[in-house]
Formats: C-alpha cells, structure tokens, sequence
C-alpha cells in the first residue's frame, strides 16, 4: 500500500494523469454493487459472463415467425444455461426496411443481438447466460413493419400432483404425492392452506405428518389419523437453482355418516312405500270380512222406502172414509 509522502509526490506538476488513474484502479468495483442485471447491461459485460460460465453447454431455440398471429414456445430449466434464442421472419417483400427489437417482459432489452438477412429470410439472434431466477421470463422478439411477435417462454420444471381432491374416511391415513418429470428439484417442503396464507409442515413438531420418497424427484406426505379438520389444501414446493415450483393437492376427509346418508334416505323412502302398501292391504282385507255392512245400509234404505210408502197410502184411504162418513 502506498505512503502518504509518495502519494504527496504523485500530486507534483506533471503526474496529475497518473494519480487519476491510481485513484481508479483503487476504487471499489461499482459493477458489484450495481442492481442491474449484468447480463443485460453491456456487450463487454456480457462477454465477460460467456467466459465465467463456459463451461456450460448451448441450448438453442428456434421460432419461425410465416403468419401474422404470435408464435410462443416454452423452455424449461433447472439449472444455468447458455442460451440462444433466434427469431426467423420470411416474407415476400425487401427485409430492409424490418427493424427488429427484443423485450423480456415486455421491457426493451439493449441492442446486444445480431440480425442477418439470407434472401428473404432475417435472423435475430439473442444470446446469454441464465445463471439465476432474474433470467427467467418471457422473451419475444418483434419485427416492426411486418408486424410480428416470438415469444420464448423460460420456466423452471412443473410440479405435478393429483388433479382431482383425494377422498378419505375420518381415522384413515392417506399418501399425497407430488412428481417432477425429468428434473431433481434441490430442495422438497410441503404446507398446509391456512386461509390465504401457507404453513410450512414441521415433521419433527408433528408426529401427524411424514415426508419421504423413492426418488428425488418425488416427494410423499403421509398424514395420519386423520380427523374432519385435516381435509383443505396441500401444497408440495419444490426448489431449483433457477427458481421455484409448486402445486396443490386437495384433501377431503369424511365421517363414516356421510356415506350412508343415501343408503338411510332410500331406506326410508322403502320404509315409507311399505307402510302405504300394508294400509292398503289392511283396508282391502277389512272390507272383505265386513260384508254385513253392505247389506244393512240397504235394509236402512229400504226401510225408509217401505215407510214413505206406507204414509202416501194412508192418505187416500182417510180421505175415502172422511167422504162416506159425509
């Protein structure tokens, strides 16, 4: 480290030029406390990160834009990546007059890409390292004067699990399972829905819960003794360098009474036919062994008859015997 004589010397007529750029070489690298991400900044910057991380293989992506409605394509990583994404436009007319600009996200990115013309065929060409979750988005491509759009969509592996709710009995103890097909997340944790907010599941608190698996990509929740509260929603997170997945599995629990309450109902319904059925047959059969009712609701009726007509009859005789007693 240098003295505060020589550094007194250096302030002399003749060496302002060189303290200066002492002073620069001294001063902390502002690049590392930038916020700006170093591989949308400048070209040497992003050469610079080529060559930290060359040793990661190259992952092109093509999109061949021939019709006016956008073309997307989806990318899927877990780890950092060398990518190259090209945006191919054939048209009938001059290309020269195409400008081409990317955006991710619908930001403008710097003009760090290369556009080639063949014929009637313009490549742009947009490469970097994808090396954090700050990479990850949508890319699109844009040719202005033609009028059309390539998107690359860059994501971290899904998360799979049971699309539809898992059904189980009060007492019972089930398995939830999440998957990740041809990814080895780093990190498994699964939660619990508490209203709007997630839980974390602590198995070493709860002795309710087991995670485990048979491979690493895959993860099982066991629950045990299982109660009506349990039921909700489950979810399974899973962690890549690049970023993070997650999916939700659905638990419903049920007491045994919820079954049988169809059962109970057309159990009664039966219950309830047969009762009608059986009055039925209890009226028939009582009116077979009575048929003596029948019978003297007649003789009442002919008795009434029988006196009717025996009052009219009288009438004409008392009037005969009135006249001859005359």
């Amino acid at each position: 480290m240098c003295s505060f004589s020589a550094l007194r010397a250096l302030v002399a007529p003749g060496y302002p030029l060189l303290l200066l750029c002492l002073l620069a070489a001294t001063r902390p690298d502002l690049a590392e406390g930038d916020s700006a991400d170093p591989s949308f900044t400048s070209l040497p910057v992003r050469e610079e990160m080529m060559a930290k991380y060359s040793n990661l293989s190259l992952e092109i992506h093509n999109i061949s834009l021939t019709e006016k409605s956008p073309v997307q394509k989806n990318i899927t990583l877990e780890k950092p990546s060398d990518l190259e994404l090209i945006c191919q436009l054939t048209a009938s007319r001059d290309l020269n007059s195409v400008n081409v600009t990317w955006t991710k996200d619908d930001k403008l990115l710097e003009n760090v890409f290369n556009t080639t013309k063949m014929g009637n065929t313009l490549y742009s060409q947009y490469r970097f390292i994808v090396f954090n979750s700050k990479q990850m988005g949508n890319y699109s491509c844009f040719f202005n004067g033609e009028e059309r759009r390539g998107t690359f969509n860059i994501r971290v592996p899904r998360v799979h699990g049971k699309n539809k709710p898992l059904i189980t009995y009060v007492g019972d103890s089930t398995v939830l399972k999440c998957e990740c097909q041809d990814c080895l997340p780093l990190n498994w944790t699964w939660y619990t829905s508490n209203g709007s907010s997630q839980v974390p599941i602590d198995v070493h608190k709860n002795d309710k819960y087991v995670i485990n698996g048979s491979y690493a990509n895959e993860t099982r929740l066991r629950v045990k003794h299982l109660l009506e509260e349990d039921g909700g929603s489950y979810w399974c997170h899973a962690t890549f360098q690049l970023g993070e997945s997650e999916e939700h599995i659905d638990l419903v629990v049920l007491s045994f009474i919820v079954p049988l309450k169809p059962f109970l109902v057309i159990l009664a319904e039966v219950i309830l036919l047969v009762a009608i059925i059986l009055l039925c047959e209890v009226y028939t059969q009582k009116k077979k062994n009575d048929p003596d009712d029948g019978k003297e609701f007649e003789q009442i009726e002919q008795l009434k008859s029988d006196d009717s007509n025996g009052i009219e009859n009288n009438v004409p005789r008392l009037r005969k015997n009135e006249s001859v007693e005359q």
